[in-house]
Order: C-alpha cells, then structure tokens, then sequence
C-alpha cells in the first residue's frame, strides 16, 4: 500500500477578474463535450470493481440539492460501467442530512464497514467537518461536490480530501465585487453559525469593505433554528441598502420578514447554500434579487442524460441543477485515477487524482469519461476538463480553475444566468 500525502498550503492559483458585474474565473472553464481519444484501449490486465457510497442532502436543510447531486452521481456511474474500459463503478447511496438531523452518523459507518475506497459528500462544509476525521483514519478518500469552506484547503487529511466546488474565498469575492458594482454601499448579512456560514461571511465582509462599502449590520443564526425575528430586527436597525443571505433553506422563512420590514427583495443577495427556483416557496416577490452559484453553464445535452438517468430510476424530473456537474465529475475522477493506478485501494486512487485532473500538467486533454480511459489504458496520461470545469487539482486537492455564476430572479421566483 502506497501512502499520499501532500504538503498544505492556503494559495490560490491563477486568479482572474472578469471586468463588470460578472463571474470570476481561475484559468478558464469547460463542458465536458465530446472528445477523441488519441490511442486504442487495452484495458488493465484484471478489471477493477471500485466501490464508492455518497453522504449527500436526502432531507434536512441542503435537501433540495440531493436530487440534482444524486443524479450527477449516478449518471457518471451508469456511463462509466457503460464504457466498459476495464473499471466497473458499485454505487451506494445515503442520506448526510444536515448538522441539525445527523443522518450522516447512520450513513458514514455503514459506508465504512461496507468498505468503499470513496465517499461523495458531504454537501456541507459543516457536515462534512463532523466525519472527515473518522474517514482519513480509517483510509478513505472523501470528494466533495460541494464544500466550499476555505478551511479543508489545510485540513490535516493525508492527502485523502478533495473537493470539486472552488472555495468560497472565491464566491466571496465574486459576491462582494457584484454588490459594490451594483452601487450598494452599506450592507447588512445574515449568515449561519457554521464552517460555511462563517467562511463565506468573513470573505464577503472584507472584500466589500475593500471597495470602500461598509457592513453596517450582521447577524447570525444556528442551523436547526425556526425564529429569525431577533436577526432580522438587528439588520433592518442599520438601514442598509442591501443584504446578504448566507443560509440554506431557512431563507423561505427570513425573505418574508426583511419584505414585511421594509427592504424589497430586489436587494437580496443569495448564495449557493440558497439559490434555487422558490416558486411559490417563498411568500414574497424575488424578482431583481441576485445570487452565485459555483460552475459553469451546463450543456442541455447533460441535463437531458441526467433526467433521462433519474426519471429512469423512478424519480420526478429534477428542478434544480445545482452541483450536478460536480457530482458527475467526482465520480469519473475517481475511477479514472483508480483506472490510472490499476487498484482500488484509497491511498492510490488519490496518489493519482491530482494526475488524471490536470494538476500535474502532464495529461492529454480528453473530456469524456471512455476517451480519458482510452488513453490511460494505451500507456499515456489522461487530463480530464469536466462539467464543473477543467478542475486542475492542486496539492490540497481544490480545483484551481473553477467559475461562479451570477444568477437574477425573476415575477415566477425562478431564477437565470446573467453571467
């Protein structure tokens, strides 16, 4: 058994800023279109059974990303087994829940005792942080599609930790760049007491007060919590000209009472934790409200397959893609870095993550799962650019090249691109 581990570091690579309010993107971002493979597939000598489980929102407060995560999952699994290039993907699913509900702790120890090499989730920085320890002791490989939580970049995690979601010192800045660009000037936050709440809060205070604007008022709350009156009242005492909304679903909840106190909801700022189609969800008008989202535009060749692989299964056609390219990608990783190592033991499929995501810089670029195979499996190395982007794994095992969205609602509560 080989052991991985990487030296930390907090550094962020490549960083670029788009002119105007737009997304910021580090070195690039790709749709994992279609591709040519530039050498025949062998095949490794034994075909590989790699077993992965997932730890992701089923219910609790991130459950309306459990649908489009699971369908990214299990599309990528489909494919991959489809493929049949020598790597066959065994799939089981389980429910994280939230840091409120706890069903990760069900979920995690069977995954363990069933003795998967990998682990996709947790969605939640917070939740992750409760079982991470116990997965890098028992050598076990956890992959994020979702934590954005600056804090896993110097997790002492023995290089079994990686994430394909950018950190949020990058939604931070995007966020906070918007909002000055927008004309605002005094703002108010009402942020979540945990790792992600707190993370994302402290970037966005600082860059916008680097602009010159000021947080004139924030407020916190714990996850798990049904009254916001008191965060609601210290906010709307400031007077600000916008607020921010770091929060899960509990926004359903908080958007109702800024709009009954007196701040429209064209001056909300939402963030991944929330922004999703509301509908009729949320008992006030969103349209003009804005928010980011980690990745890039999603193809409508992906979402047709992953609706076609989740309404197969018998689920309803999903509302949301929130993360779908992520999932999808942190599975096609891991079983070519399984595929790249010939084991499926954890330590070397992620010695050989950094490898097949680019990071190394060593890879032909292949943007389909066979095509990736096909080289790998003719002796060369593979550098695979996704959905969620061209990832490019550093040392800490966060992708350096990654984009955010900016996202407008609109009359229906639903929101779209802008940017």
């Amino acid at each position: 058994m080989n052991v991985f581990s990487r030296t930390r570091t907090g550094k962020i690579l490549g960083v670029i800023a788009v002119a105007g309010a737009s997304a910021l993107v580090l070195a690039g971002c790709a749709g994992g279109g279609g591709g040519t493979a530039s050498s025949a597939s062998s095949g490794p000598a034994e075909d590989l059974t790699l077993k992965i489980g997932t730890v992701l929102p089923q219910t609790g407060s991130l459950a309306f990303l459990g649908p489009p995560e699971e369908a990214g999952v299990g599309l990528a699994v489909t494919e991959v087994n489809e493929a049949a290039k020598g790597i066959t993907i065994d799939a089981t699913f389980g429910d994280s829940g939230d840091a409120d509900n706890k069903a990760f702790e069900t979920t995690v120890p069977k995954l363990q005792a069933a003795g998967v090499s990998a682990m996709i989730g947790a969605a939640a920085s917070g939740v992750t942080k409760l079982f991470l320890d116990s997965n890098v002791s028992a050598g076990i490989i956890t992959f994020s599609p979702a934590n954005t939580s600056p804090d896993f970049t110097t997790w002492d995690d023995n290089g079994l930790y990686f994430r394909t979601a950018p950190s949020d010192l990058l939604q931070g800045e995007v966020l906070a760049n918007l909002i000055a660009e927008d004309g605002h000037k005094n703002i108010g936050i009402i942020y979540q007491n945990d790792a992600y709440g707190t993370g994302l809060f402290g970037v966005v205070k600082e860059v916008f007060e680097g602009t010159g604007g000021k947080v004139v008022a924030d407020a916190s709350y714990n996850d798990g919590d049904s009254s916001f009156d008191a965060q609601v009242a210290t906010i709307t005492a400031a007077k600000p000209d916008a607020v921010v909304l770091i929060t899960f679903d509990q926004f359903a909840t908080i958007a109702p009472l800024l709009s009954n106190a007196g701040i429209a909801p064209a001056d909300y700022y939402l963030v991944d934790g929330n922004l999703k189609n509301w509908g009729t969800d949320v008992a006030v008008p969103l349209e003009g409200a804005k928010g980011t989202l980690p990745g890039p535009k999603l193809s409508d060749d992906f979402q047709e397959r992953l609706n076609e692989n989740w309404t197969a299964a018998g689920n309803t056609e999903l509302a949301d893609y929130s993360y779908s390219g992520e999932s999808y990608d942190a599975v096609v990783l891991l079983a070519l870095a399984s595929l790249a190592a010939k084991s499926t033991t954890a330590t070397d499929v992620a010695a050989k993550l950094q490898e097949v995501s680019g990071g190394t810089g060593d890879g032909e670029k292949c943007t389909t799962f066979a095509d990736c195979a096909d080289i790998i499996n003719g002796g060369g190395v593979a550098d695979y650019d996704g959905y969620s982007g061209p990832v490019t794994f550093d040392e800490n095992g966060d992708p350096t090249e990654a984009t955010i969205g900016i996202y407008q609602y609109g009359a229906d509560n639903n929101y779209a691109r802008i940017n």
